[in-house]
């Protein structure tokens, strides 16, 4: 038996055989290892859920939506617009003249009225002194130009965009009134259809001189 053990005891036997066991199974480990890594990609790294975080992880992200350009228009000249306009009466366009140094008394804004490709202009025309409406207008893009498509000329007048209604509000006036005060005012809603504004609905609102309507009387000197 000395022969055959090298004279080792049975413990120390059981340990060599382990010790070569464990490293037997390292080795093995190693090559399956190597052999995942090999050029034919069918390694453990490529299948199941590794796959998939990877995949994801590649993707790339969704184009963000491109905004649609925007529907206003340039600002227009309305002083130039409205004296180019042959629509526009010679008595409004008398009045459409500087207060202070090159300011003109005129209000634009733009709003969706005619549903065109660009929002639609409205322009008002005021008195210096007063700051009476003489004329309102609204002008529609078209061609690369405006063209008028609404106008009111019957003073004291003013137009407004209402939620993509036209609002004329017109003021009345009783024999008699300053014009810082008014009886009452008419306000008329038009909407495009047809190609054109059409009347919708109207109002008419007395103002009171009981509660601040009546001038105040002057003061005794």
């Amino acid at each position: 038996m000395r022969g055959l053990t090298g004279g080792r005891t049975p413990g120390e036997i059981r340990k060599s055989v382990q010790a070569t066991s464990t490293a037997v199974a390292v080795l093995v480990a190693v090559g399956v290892s190597l052999s995942g890594c090999g050029a034919g990609g069918t390694g453990a790294r490529d299948e199941g859920p590794a796959h998939a975080d990877v995949a994801g992880g590649a993707s790339s992200p969704s184009p963000a939506p491109v905004a649609s350009p925007s529907k206003v228009p340039d600002r227009v000249d309305a002083v130039r617009l409205v004296k180019a306009d042959p629509q526009v009466s010679a008595e409004v366009k008398r009045e459409l003249k500087p207060c202070v140094a090159d300011e003109y008394p005129v209000d634009v804004s733009y709003g969706e009225l005619t549903a065109g490709s660009a929002e639609d202009v409205v322009v008002n025309v005021l008195t210096c002194g007063d700051g009476v409406g003489v004329g309102s207008y609204v002008y529609r893009e078209q061609d690369g130009g405006y063209q008028n498509v609404f106008r009111a000329e019957e003073p004291p007048v003013y137009a407004e965009i209402d939620r993509g209604d036209l609002v004329v509000s017109k003021q009345v006036y009783e024999k008699g009134d300053p014009v810082s005060r008014p009886s009452g005012v008419n306000v008329i809603t038009y909407r495009w259809s047809g190609g054109h504004f059409a009347e919708a609905y109207r109002t008419h609102n007395d103002y009171s001189n009981a509660v601040g309507g009546a001038p105040a009387p002057a003061p005794d000197s």
